[in-house]
């Protein structure tokens, strides 16, 4: 949404914008109590999320968040919420741009430096799953396609560029 904006305030140079440019604010009001609704519903249900992805991540590899005799987990736990979060108000706002761009590729940046892509991809490809069975459809169907992006850029090692 405010992306959206952002791009047509750039424009402003070429003339008044049209009605067609303006479209997005009429879908975004249409949707805003369903998105509203659904990030109360995420923000309700991240404990459970959060503990039933770890489950289904440790019963896959049980030593995934071992790094020698460190047990990465809890850091894992304290990333994974905060790109919950971030997923939910990118979700609430409508803006992936915004999540992808002042949020994920820096972020990304932090994951492929300790090499933890393969707990990203595996983290929510996971949470999809969980977050499909936990909400109701309307609230995953709004968030899945954000977990998606988030896999597939925390995931992805250099050589996928």
């Amino acid at each position: 949404m405010f992306s959206k904006f952002q791009d047509i305030t750039t424009e402003v140079e070429r003339g008044y914008v049209d009605d067609t440019e303006l479209s997005f604010i009429d879908d975004y009001v249409q949707t805003y109590r369903l998105r509203l609704a659904a990030y109360d519903k995420v923000k309700e249900a991240e404990r459970l999320i959060i503990e039933q992805v770890q489950s289904k991540i440790l019963a896959a590899d049980s030593t995934i968040f071992k790094r020698g005799k460190e047990d990465l987990s809890a850091k894992w736990k304290q990333d994974t919420i905060r790109v919950l979060r971030h997923s939910a108000m990118a979700m609430l706002l409508n803006d992936t741009e915004m999540l992808r761009e002042k949020f994920l590729l820096w972020f990304q940046t932090l994951m492929q430096a300790f090499g933890t892509q393969k707990i990203c991809d595996l983290t929510y490809r996971e949470m999809q799953t969980v977050v499909q069975q936990q909400l109701p459809k309307e609230v995953s169907g709004l968030l899945c396609p954000i977990l998606e992006l988030n896999r597939s850029i925390l995931g992805r090692s250099d050589a996928k560029k």
